[in-house]
């Protein structure tokens, strides 16, 4: 009893059960009332047309991209972005702040800007596209293309989560690792990579569901054509442009399902590195 008396005393903002109130209707209003919403119009179909709509070819085809375009996105994003945020950290140069700035640019232009500036780019008569063409490389209008821009608006979630933690290390552990007779791979593997481990996890998990869920960048460099470069985001939009609102929701709740289970195989990995670290 005391030590709640001494927990409220000295509580600096107070009214937590007002507070608490106010977070659930927040929550629950723009969070699990949409959410909810996806479960209550698919369970209208029945159960074997909703196993129909989610297993047709074409579907299970934009699941595949989806997923396995996602995944490469954020595992690209996550090396890459790991680097960037280490040179941004650790070196003074000449034009820091601008590309400092540049990282946070996929965040403020409007995704269907991003995918036309993509398309133009890396068509075959495009600024990049023309010269990967002579080595017979194609990046518009196929999955690799899909890859592109999911990488591109996916690369500031990295960063930005590494970037305070990798200004937290200090400097004198990688000296004392060295005066110890650790070489600079093993100070990176022990010292380094451990604290930023879960950082790194969290930022692969965001640009793994920004990107899982992106569509106005994506819609443009795919080309869309069926069974090859169709995203699971662009089926649910046509199936909306047809006015099936339940076979729409039973795509959304499979991506939410599958979404939320791969979320929290990546959250424990963050718990036990977190745990690792500690002891």
């Amino acid at each position: 009893m005391k030590s709640v008396r001494s927990w409220k005393k000295h509580n600096i903002l107070p009214g937590f059960g007002l507070s608490l109130g106010f977070t659930m209707m927040y929550l629950g209003a723009l969070v699990l009332l949409p959410l909810s919403m996806v479960f209550i119009n698919t369970s209208s179909m029945g159960w074997q047309a909703f196993w129909q709509v989610i297993t047709e070819p074409r579907v299970l085809a934009s699941y595949r991209l989806s997923f396995g375009a996602a995944i490469i996105a954020a595992s690209i994003n996550a090396v890459f972005g790991l680097l960037i945020a280490w040179v941004l950290v650790r070196y003074h140069f000449p034009g820091k702040r601008i590309i400092d700035g540049l990282v946070d640019l996929p965040f403020a232009l409007p995704t269907a800007v991003a995918g036309i500036a993509l398309t133009t780019l890396y068509t075959t008569n495009g600024w990049i596209g023309q010269y990967l063409e002579v080595f017979g490389i194609r990046i518009a209008f196929t999955p690799l293309g899909v890859i592109v821009a999911l990488t591109f608006i996916g690369l500031p979630f990295v960063v930005r989560m590494v970037q305070p933690v990798l200004q937290g290390i200090e400097k004198e552990l990688e000296e004392a690792s060295a005066c110890l007779g650790a070489n600079r791979l093993q100070t990176f593997r022990r010292i380094i990579f451990p604290t930023v481990l879960p950082a790194l996890l969290t930022g692969f998990a965001l640009a793994f569901a920004r990107a899982l869920g992106e569509y106005g960048s994506v819609v443009f460099i795919s080309g869309n054509l069926p069974m090859q470069t169709e995203i699971t985001p662009l089926l649910i939009m046509t199936k909306l442009e047809q006015f099936d609102y339940a076979g729409a929701t039973a795509l959304a709740a499979v991506m939410l399902i599958i979404s939320f289970i791969m979320l929290l195989f990546i959250n424990i990995l963050q718990w036990w590195s977190q745990r690792r670290q500690l002891s």
